[in-house]
């Protein structure tokens, strides 16, 4: 949960973002372990946006030389960062696995002009399953190799591991965009009491530790980590090719600046 006052704070500071930037916040979530339901007491505030400029902005000759990113200082627990619309949309139709989940975040606090349900409309046929997969396992794999396989590890990096893992079981499956909250992921595991034991006593431990805490190896969690990589390593998922076409982002886009 986000107390009043930490939503009221994030209010202030994208108001001062417009402001600054001469920008509309267009859509702004919460990203990261507060999104994903595994915060730590002291986690930070990931706030992730959209934003878009006047339309006379995007008229110049200069265009690809502007900077579309604006990100701030972290204060107080509270980082920003955001995307340019059209930066946003064009990395949307490379099925940018960031923006994605920044589409599902279970945590939103600013949703303006429909940019986010039109968005959400165009996903199924923009979205590429194994382009999904490929982010995932690389996350996975990366999280696991450099941090996992010490004596003491640190305890947040078996979720940065687990959760990527569980994201390609749901993409196997279902073949549509993994939800971003852990709990559902979860569920693909419930028939494995064992395994979703571990992951249920890690999770309330994580609950209340602090970011940077350090616990034992935990190997039943790393043989089922070593056999879900070696699985995956030959995973190819056979969908059917992307249906929207370039245009219909052109739309948006152009209706965002309306």
């Amino acid at each position: 949960m986000i107390s009043d006052d930490v939503r009221r704070e994030i209010q202030r500071r994208l108001h001062a973002v417009e402001e600054a930037h001469d920008v509309r916040v267009l859509f702004a979530v919460e990203s990261g372990s507060r999104a994903w339901g595994f915060p730590s007491p002291n986690s930070d505030y990931d706030v992730r946006f959209i934003y878009a400029h006047p339309r006379e902005w995007y008229l110049s000759l200069d265009l690809e030389e502007r900077r579309d990113v604006i990100e701030s200082e972290t204060v107080d627990d509270i980082d920003l960062s955001g995307w340019d619309i059209r930066k946003a949309l064009k990395l949307f139709w490379q099925s940018n696995p960031s923006f994605v989940e920044w589409l599902h975040s279970p945590i939103v606090y600013r949703d303006q002009a429909d940019f986010a349900a039109r968005a959400r409309a165009l996903l199924p046929g923009v979205y590429d399953v194994n382009k999904g997969v490929h982010h995932y396992l690389g996350m996975a794999d990366k999280n696991y190799r450099g941090y996992l396989k010490a004596q003491l590890v640190p305890l947040k990096k078996y979720f940065y591991v687990l959760r990527p893992l569980l994201a390609i079981r749901w993409l196997e499956r279902h073949r549509t965009p993994a939800p971003v909250a852990f709990e559902r992921l979860r569920t693909l595991v419930a028939d494995d009491a064992d395994l979703d034991g571990q992951i249920e006593r890690l999770l309330a431990r994580k609950q209340r530790s602090q970011e940077k805490e350090f616990v034992p190896v935990i190997q039943a969690l790393n043989d089922f980590i070593e056999q879900e990589l070696s699985r995956l390593s030959r995973c190819s998922i056979q969908t059917a090719p992307p249906t929207a076409s370039l245009e219909q982002l052109n739309t948006l886009f152009r209706d965002c600046l309306s």
